[in-house]
């Protein structure tokens, strides 16, 4: 019989059920951002990109200042000024300062911008359909509420 190394030992420890969870939600999450990421392509946007014009598309009229919109983000972006030059730079969104505080900067989604988003939104929900739609309304609901679950007790 084979000796066991201490190496070989530390490798095969078991895994706590929740470590096992999380490494599925990991897995998972890059599976089904990789066709997320395919789909955005066609626009050339990034999926932190896309989020902000999401975020941008529910928003008020007014628009949403800056620190709001990166507080909003499902992925945290370190630099949401420059997240934010790029879509200005492409005319898919504005910024301006408000006048009552020079200090806050208020961005919001242009035409240009909601036409991408128009264009983008049936191929974004036919994949997630491709990638999900097996699991049926119920089931979906279910993992939903687990994830919503999950997060509160996280945050």
């Amino acid at each position: 019989m084979k000796k066991v190394t201490r190496v070989e030992s530390q490798r095969r420890r078991a895994v706590c059920p929740e470590e096992a969870a999380f490494l599925e939600l990991l897995r998972t999450t890059d599976m089904l951002s990789r066709g997320l990421i395919t789909v955005l392509k066609t626009g050339d946007l990034s999926p932190n990109q896309y989020n902000v014009l999401r975020i941008l598309r529910g928003a008020p009229p007014a628009g949403l200042p800056c620190g709001e919109i990166a507080d909003r983000m499902i992925t945290r972006d370190p630099d949401i000024t420059r997240l934010l030059d790029r879509l200005e730079k492409r005319e898919l969104i504005s910024r301006c300062r408000e006048t009552k505080d020079r200090r806050m900067v208020v961005a919001r989604i242009t035409p240009q911008g909601l036409k991408l988003l128009a264009r983008l939104d049936e191929p974004v929900q036919e994949m997630h359909r491709k990638q999900l739609g097996h699991l049926g309304g119920a089931r979906l609901k279910e993992l939903q509420d687990l994830l919503v679950e999950a997060r509160v007790r996280v945050g």
